[in-house]
């Protein structure tokens, strides 16, 4: 009888709130399979780990530590942003992953990511199978942008979209306790490149009429700047003042982002400055109005404190289901989030080939934004408010969050030659 083959798991991009509950998901799933699938090996910064043979030995760690991963945010083996591109362009790259994969015994692939690595996984699937070396390779879903197809909705979002849903809240009673005398206008920053489905999470905030948000700039909708100033100025005048939520990827007319910084990381995507502080001194230098900014960035998607507990369960059960997947001989897929209905809220685990996912967008239908481009609509509502539901508190000690820091143990090389990025 053969002896089980290892597994290769790794996280690829920016990290949320709940991706280490995904790869306890996967883990935990693996170790109960331990007949075909001998050890799960985690790669050390990502994929990068893979290309230079700098493997994590995951069966080092206690069962209860792989469990506190679940309440755990950040990548606990390390991730990147490290794009390989197609067979012909990277094909050295991909070969030198099969070589390590072949080295180690490795023949199950769990690529933890959105639609960069999505394409990668596709791209494993095919060469190991060029290369007479067969790999399951399966996708496994994460971004806080919501902007993966073929799934209703992606692990990490719903815990972003709690946070800003929930710091709107807040920062808008502060606003307008001192409105009166003082500021009259805040702007959050989300993120959010080409898709708005965060930004549209602030909306959840407020359900009645002259409620905040009051204004939401979606990157779907073209920015224009004298409806917008219209509309802060109406605001500010029927209700005190005006709460926005910006979007990171808000274009103007000529297709700019309202942010660029004129740098680009290395997926090609291009770096954004900050466009809170750009919609702010707008309108304060034909307002005139006090304002106050703030920059979610990294805080709305590591806010492990205040977690969906819908979205923890999610991102436990696409782990779970990806090493399923793979142990019934499915290649080249993702396990996806399918609704079944809203009202009570109930999903289960479907199945997607990474051919309909890979390098693809989801962004915002038009009719879950209101007409005018400044708000969310019923039907928006009724889609994201069952996926900030729940509680999910980690446990604390004297104050403070505990959090689970694995050891990490290395796997010994086997290959006398070296990679270089």
């Amino acid at each position: 009888m053969a002896r089980p083959m290892n597994a290769f798991y790794a996280q690829s991009g920016g990290v949320t709130a709940v991706i280490n509950a995904t790869a306890s998901g996967v883990i935990q799933a693996a170790r109960r399979h331990r007949n075909r699938i001998a050890k799960v090996y985690a790669g050390r910064n990502g994929i990068i780990g893979a290309l230079t043979e700098d493997l994590i030995d995951t069966g080092r760690e206690s069962a209860a530590a792989i469990k506190a991963l679940q309440h755990t945010p950040g990548g606990a083996f390390g991730s990147c942003r490290y794009k390989l591109e197609g067979l012909e362009q990277s094909r050295a790259q991909y070969e030198r992953l099969m070589e390590v994969f072949r080295a180690h015994h490795i023949g199950y692939f769990f690529y933890n990511g959105g639609g960069d690595s999505a394409d990668t996984c596709l791209k494993v699937a095919q060469l190991s199978e060029t290369m007479n070396f067969p790999i399951r390779a399966i996708h496994v879903p994460k971004t806080v942008d919501n902007d993966l197809p073929a799934t209703d909705c992606c692990p990490g979002f719903g815990s972003v979209a709690k946070y800003v849903a929930v710091s709107v809240k807040e920062a808008a009673l502060d606003v307008l306790s001192m409105s009166r005398t003082s500021t009259k206008v805040f702007v959050l920053e989300v993120m959010g490149r080409h898709a708005g489905w965060i930004a549209a999470a602030g909306g959840l905030a407020g359900s009645r009429l002259g409620d905040p948000p009051h204004i939401i700039l979606f990157p779907e909708i073209t920015f224009n700047e004298e409806k917008f100033l219209a509309r802060v100025k109406a605001c500010t005048e029927k209700y005190d003042y005006c709460v926005i939520v910006v979007s990171e990827g808000v274009r103007n007319a000529e297709g700019k982002f309202l942010a660029e910084a004129g740098t680009r990381d290395a997926f090609g995507h291009a770096q954004l400055g900050g466009v809170a502080p750009v919609i702010a001194n707008l309108v304060k230098s034909k307002l005139g109005y006090k304002y106050h900014y703030a920059v979610a960035d990294y805080l709305q998607r590591s806010a492990r404190h205040i977690a969906s507990k819908t979205d923890l369960d999610q991102a436990c059960a696409v782990g779970k289901a990806a090493v399923e997947l793979a142990l019934k001989g499915h290649n080249a897929v993702m396990p996806t989030i399918v609704r079944k209905s809203n009202r009570p809220y109930r999903w289960t685990i479907g199945v997607a080939k990474l051919t309909d996912v890979a390098n693809r967008e989801k962004t915002m239908p038009r009719d879950f934004i209101a007409a005018d481009g400044f708000g969310i609509t019923a039907e928006a509502r009724r889609y994201l408010a069952p996926l900030i539901r729940g509680e999910a508190y980690p446990p604390y000690e004297d104050g403070m969050p505990k959090y689970v820091t694995l050891k990490n143990v290395a796997v010994k090389k086997k290959l006398k030659t070296t990679f270089k990025l």
